[in-house]
């Protein structure tokens, strides 16, 4: 049957729709190049192939995509998505000719949307694939994908911060976010992409974690994983990787010269952590940066002619002779030979040269001179015995007088009687003897002086022999109890049996803080130190050095009061700190100082080296000018001692004058103390002072006592002969350098007795000397009134003595503990920033003991718990919230807190 070719495309329409109807949604398989389905008797070559085949896509957010189809030769072509065909309505059709093969050309496009995907449920994904047509038979093209695009906002791993030290390798671990398609991972350094092909020390592996091979200090940094993909741009938390560098000594130098030409010196040499110097937190050297060792250079010595020897007999030739050698000593080491002859030769006869005897005249004249010589020996033992029996009973006068002694003062100060209570009278102590101290001392090389020498003598002991205390409160049952209670244990025997040097609570795991008032000591609790669900009855207590016996070796002094806390063996989870003063000008070139502590056998050990500590140590110290405060778990009997490196060691020693307020009587006595710099010497002072009806009649006055082995002198000068006169028969007194040096007598002290003219006398003017002989020395003017000036007596008033000595929980602590914590927990984490404990160390300078502070759980409690201790009670709460709210916190605000807030 012949058809009209204008039915053609109507034939196709019908063929193709039974085809539509009879394929059914049967998915077929996926093929790289679709098979063909030729038309029987059709030519293969007229099949329809496909120029462009639709890709998989995502969809971003809810945009539609797009997916294009184009074939040749053919006349019609269809999507089919998931087995379904898509409508005809929603394909875009365009007919064109293939420029290279002339035949026709059909592109087809359909829109896929974001709910049309999203229909699909189950394991199966969306796909779509184009089906085209010619008169030969039928193509499929490839099958394209539809996914919906995303990438989820947490990271499944992020870096964290790190600490490492030079040339260690780093790896920071990085699992972006689940996405599709997944997410490309890429690392910023500092903001700047990383580059594994400009910086071969760096690599990113299969994992995307980014490895450092070596860490150099430019690797020091924020580092940040930052994943992206088609829909979103996803970056991680910063971590901060800091590269320290732990510190290295440099070689030692050179020994120095000796410090002295000619004797006992020293000899040092040094080296500096700069090799390499430490950085960004790394460990400062570990040791001495200076060592010291004692030199001595051998002094010339002169020589010196021995005596002479006896005359030797008269010669024939008239003559005899003597001799002498350079022996007495003889020179060595470079000394001078001595001047002069040794060999003496005179003339025995008056140059009479007689051979023999040439008759009886001669004999009858050596008869004569014999007699004559004899004579003259017996009147020489005449005159002898006549001047020693002179000298016997001079010396019998010179003992019988007193006028000898009257110008020194006794020791033992004795109340005046009743009748007179204004009247200092001084009794005389004959049986008062030197103060022994206890250990080795260093040799000294004293030569020879005509200066008055005060060995053994009162003045050298302290005022009193008994006990002077000071009671901060009245002394309460309660009190006594629990000192009666001590006292009963073997270890607390050496404990005061009084209050006023001794101070205690019951504490919890809210702490506080133990004072001894105007000592300088305390003793801080902070808050957790005592566990949780204990309480603890703790005490603190001031010692006097007589009391407590400890064993100085070499060149030790004690520099500091003994000062005992405890019960020991207590548990404690954090350190308490113990404050205490000092008299030492520490200076790590001239002081050698260790912490010693009292075992509860008795015997005393070093546990603590200052320069030396590690943060493993149960010990640490933070050493200031006046003070030093002790970070210990576990509380004892402490004392701090110093040892000399060289001359130029030196403790501070306070000058106080101190006479009477009132005189009724011709005699006015002067004392001046010499004592340690440190408040509960001054507390003694002052309170003996107060007993004995004294006043300070000048400023007191600094004296720095060096390690020069040389002696304290003391003088009285340009005393006004009209008024007054001095009953000192010396020029000066002089306090040995062992009394003072060795630090068992925390004061010692002179008396200068005046004597007015007249009764009416009541103006003095005079100087004060103190001086150590070539060393540092001071001059009190004295001009004042007797008998009504009291300008100076108020400069040593103590503080009130009614405070709390032991205070519990929060009053204990100028931080509100709210606050506190706030800060606690701001500044412990590390920060990328910088803004963390490390800052408010360095504000508050205490960068020196970044080590000893991170090794403890809570860095910044340890800052918080010094400063404490160093500025209670009177501590300026706002600058320390000012540190803190400068470090950038965020919330800096909370922590700046009013006085009245607290």
């Amino acid at each position: 049957m012949a058809v009209r070719p204008g039915l053609w495309p109507a034939l196709l329409g019908i063929v193709f729709a039974s085809w539509l109807g009879g394929s059914g949604a049967q998915p077929s398989a996926t093929v790289a190049n679709p098979v063909p389905n030729p038309v029987p008797g059709a030519n293969p070559e007229l099949l329809p192939h496909f120029l462009v085949e639709p890709e998989d896509v995502y969809i971003v957010k809810n945009k539609p995509v797009l997916l294009v189809c184009k074939a040749t030769p053919a006349t019609q072509i269809f999507f089919k998505c998931n087995g379904e065909w898509v409508r005809q309505v929603d394909h875009a059709i365009e007919r064109s000719t293939d420029s290279s093969s002339g035949l026709p050309a059909m592109e087809v496009r359909i829109n896929v949307s974001r709910q049309q995907v999203e229909k699909v449920f189950g394991l199966e994904e969306y796909w779509c694939q184009c089906v085209a047509w010619s008169s030969s038979g039928t193509t499929k093209s490839q099958k394209a994908y539809i996914r919906i695009a995303y990438l989820r906002k947490n990271f499944e791993l992020e870096p964290l911060a790190k600490e490492v030290s030079l040339e260690q390798g780093i790896v920071l671990p990085c699992r972006p976010p689940e996405g599709v398609p997944p997410a490309e991972v890429e690392w910023l350094r500092n903001e700047d992409l990383v580059d594994p092909a400009l910086d071969p020390n760096v690599y990113i592996t299969r994992e995307h974690s980014l490895v450092v091979r070596q860490a150099r200090l430019a690797d020091t940094a924020n580092y940040t994983c930052v994943a992206k993909n088609i829909v979103a741009r996803r970056r991680s938390a910063s971590a901060a990787v800091i590269v320290y560098v732990n510190g290295g000594w440099s070689t030692w130098t050179e020994w120095s010269a000796c410090s002295a030409s000619c004797g006992r010196g020293w000899q040092k040499r040094s080296r500096s952590c700069t090799n390499p110097a430490p950085l960004n937190g790394g460990a400062f050297c570990e040791g001495q940066n200076v060592q010291k060792t004692a030199c001595a250079t051998l002094c010339p010595v002169d020589g010196s002619w021995s005596p002479w020897s006896k005359w030797s007999a008269c010669g024939l030739d008239c003559t005899h002779w003597r001799s002498r050698e350079c022996s007495d000593p003889a020179p060595r080491n470079g000394g001078e030979e001595c001047q002069g002859a040794d060999l003496d030769t005179r003339n025995c006869t008056s140059d009479l040269c007689v051979h023999t005897a040439s008759g009886p005249e001669d004999v009858a004249l050596y008869v004569g001179l014999i007699a004559v010589a004899v004579c003259l020996v017996l009147l020489l033992l005449v005159l002898i015995l006549v001047y020693c029996r002179k000298k016997e009973g001079l010396d019998s006068d010179v003992a019988d007088s007193s006028i000898l002694t009257s110008g020194f003062q006794p020791v033992s100060i004795k109340p005046s009687k009743a009748d007179n209570p204004h009247l200092l009278t001084i009794q005389p102590d004959l049986s008062t003897t030197t103060t022994t101290y206890q250990g080795s001392l260093c040799p000294r090389q004293d030569g020879p002086s005509p200066k008055f020498q005060l060995t053994n003598g009162h003045l050298l002991s302290p005022l009193s022999g008994g006990r002077h205390t000071l009671h901060h409160s009245s002394p309460t049952a309660e009190a006594e109890d629990f000192v009666s209670r001590l006292s009963t244990q073997n270890y607390f025997r050496s404990l005061p049996r009084g209050t006023s040097n001794m101070a205690y609570g019951t504490f919890n795991f809210l702490g506080g803080r133990l004072m001894i008032p105007n000592t300088g000591i305390s003793l801080l609790i902070p808050p957790d130190a005592i566990p949780r669900g204990k309480i603890y009855e703790i005490y603190l207590t001031l010692h006097k050095p007589e009391d407590v016996r400890l064993p100085l070796a070499g060149c030790q002094t004690l520099l500091s009061p003994i000062v005992s806390c405890g019960p020991p063996g207590v548990l404690l989870t954090r350190p308490v700190i113990l404050a205490m003063d000092h008299c030492g000008e520490p200076s790590p070139d001239s002081w050698s100082l260790r912490l010693k502590k009292q075992s509860c056998e008795g015997s005393w050990e070093d546990v603590l080296h200052l320069g030396e500590e590690s943060p493993s140590h149960l010990y640490y110290c933070q050493l200031e000018a006046g003070a030093c405060y002790v970070f210990t778990e576990q509380l004892g009997r402490f004392a701090l001692v110093g040892e000399a490196l060289s001359v130029a060691a030196a403790k501070r020693l306070k000058l106080l004058l101190f006479a009477p307020v009132a005189c009724t009587s011709l005699e006015y006595n002067i004392r001046v103390y010499c004592l340690h710099d440190t408040h509960d010497a001054l507390k003694e002072v002052v309170q003996l002072e107060k007993q004995l009806g004294g006043q300070l009649i000048q400023e007191p006055r600094l004296l720095h006592f060096k390690d020069s082995y040389h002696n304290l002198r003391l003088s009285v000068h340009d005393v006004p002969s009209s008024l007054w006169k001095s009953k000192l028969l010396v020029s000066y007194q002089e306090i040995p350098f062992y009394h003072i040096w060795n630090g068992t007598q925390q004061y010692l002290h002179c008396t200068f007795t005046l004597e007015r003219v007249s009764p009416s006398t009541s103006d003095l003017a005079c100087k004060v000397w103190v001086w150590q002989v070539e060393g540092d020395g001071q001059s009190f003017n004295i001009n004042f009134n007797i008998t009504k000036d009291t300008r100076f007596a108020e400069l040593l008033a103590l503080e009130s003595e009614g405070g709390v000595p032991a205070l519990v929980g929060p009053s204990a602590f100028k931080i509100p503990f709210l606050i506190r914590q706030k800060i606690i927990t701001s500044l412990d984490p590390p920060c990328s920033r910088g803004a963390d404990w490390r800052t408010l160390a360095q504000k508050l300078h205490l960068d020196s003991h970044l080590s000893f502070f991170a090794s403890k759980p809570s860095p910044t409690a340890m800052i918080l718990n010094l400063w404490e201790a160093r500025h209670f009670p009177n501590g300026n709460l706002s600058q320390l919230a000012a540190a803190v709210a400068g470090l950038g916190q965020p919330e800096a605000g909370l922590f700046t807190v009013s006085e009245a807030e607290c």
